[in-house]
């Protein structure tokens, strides 16, 4: 008998955790600092934003794919007693778990101040994604990749775009419009490390690098930081935000059958935010509807429309319809999407800039605030061709 998947809707974090401090480094092609400096600054940025010490730290929620260790960071920046840490998997899909676990933690009491943080110079040092030594010879699903030429997440995850756009019919300029909207975000981003506007032209034009996916559908390679810092909402309402609470409604991670390799799955054209959107939904007893802006992980342009699509702001296919011009995407448009440029122009710390984010048009802070509408809800959210994961932040 086939067992039936229903959707988990118990939501014992909700509202139970506040967003109190984000912070970030310079982003740059070359730092010049160690990652360790990278972490340490984002993390006393965050902290000063919230009014607090970094010695009140005592949880840590990481990537696995951060090289900075707990141990590490617990020296540096004076922490007195770490009392929970923990890590998280699969890329662009932790920016978004690191902050529900978070809140999970102060929901339960683990710990009093925790600070989600990723740091790297993914640029500079060695790239990300770049094995090096023994682990060039490809093991696992990639022994069925590599040989033919599959050897990068473009390779990968441009399989996955080309089938979206058989089935739905959505085409390369659609993906286009996703660009030039994050580029005009970015223009007014201060620290955006591509601000210069392009043209639908401009995208048409650019060279192709994995067919479907031209270089302007490419998000960024540079080296940075980003922090995060979470307490319960009764502390909160004693810091130097008290006016305006920023809370974690509910949280989801994803996953279906057989996704090993990205390629490998039932259905090339639904990314497993699908699953996660699911169970999003019924844990926050909301819908896309609720939603006043989206922080999608733009590690490539087409993946915002499978987002607008798995996550019910537009029934599957109708997305290209939605971005054709940019104006529903803009942040002056229907639903503001990635108002700070995202992974595309802004800066890619692996997607935490994403809820950082939604804490600014919560706070009314965007270089790209939304004039004629006041920012309650924010959906950050990664529609990656892998495991995925969502948070709601709300206004308190």
């Amino acid at each position: 008998m086939t067992e039936t998947i229903t959707p988990a809707d118990h939501n014992a974090i909700r509202d139970r955790a506040a967003i109190v401090g984000i912070g970030e480094t310079e982003f740059s092609w070359d730092s010049g600092k160690s990652e360790l400096q990278l972490a340490s600054e984002a993390i006393k940025n965050a902290c000063d934003d919230a009014g607090i010490s970094p010695h009140d730290i005592d949880g840590m929620v990481r990537y696995d794919s951060d090289n900075n260790t707990e141990t590490m960071l617990v020296q540096a920046l004076g922490i007195k007693t770490l009392r929970h840490w923990e890590s998280i998997a699969f890329g662009g899909g932790a920016g978004n778990a690191t902050v529900g676990h978070a809140a999970a933690a102060i929901a339960a009491g683990y710990c009093n101040y925790a600070v989600c943080f990723r740091a790297g110079n993914l640029r500079s040092n060695v790239r990300l994604g770049q094995a090096r030594g023994p682990e060039r010879i490809p093991g696992g699903s990639r022994s069925f990749l590599v040989p033919w030429g599959a050897m990068a997440p473009a390779h990968n995850f441009g399989m996955f775009v080309r089938r979206y756009m058989h089935q739905y019919g959505a085409t390369s300029r659609d993906f286009g419009w996703v660009a030039v909207t994050l580029r005009h975000h970015a223009s007014r981003n201060p620290r955006a490390l591509r601000r210069k506007p392009i043209t639908i032209e401009d995208h048409q034009r650019s060279r192709m690098v994995a067919d479907p996916l031209r270089l302007l559908d490419f998000c960024q390679e540079n080296d940075g930081a980003a922090a995060i810092v979470m307490t319960t909402p009764e502390r909160a309402r004693d810091l130097r935000h008290s006016k305006t609470l920023v809370l974690v409604e509910a949280a989801a991670q994803g996953s279906g059958p057989s996704i090993d390799g990205v390629v490998f799955r039932p259905d090339l054209a639904v990314a497993e935010s699908a699953h996660t959107a699911r169970d999003l939904w019924s844990r926050a007893r909301l819908t896309a509807k609720d939603m006043d802006a989206f922080m999608f992980y733009d590690h490539f342009t087409p993946f915002c429309l499978l987002g607008l699509e798995a996550y019910g702001f537009v029934p599957f296919g109708e997305a290209r319809d939605f971005v054709q011009g940019g104006d529903n995407i803009r942040f002056d448009g229907i639903l503001p999407t990635n108002t700070h440029g995202g992974n595309h122009s802004e800066a890619y710390i692996h997607g935490l800039t994403h809820p950082q984010e939604a804490v600014r048009l919560i706070r009314g802070t965007s270089t790209a605030q939304p004039p004629k509408k006041q920012i309650n809800r924010v959906l950050s959210c990664s529609s990656t061709a892998q495991l995925s994961a969502a948070v709601i932040i709300r206004r308190g």
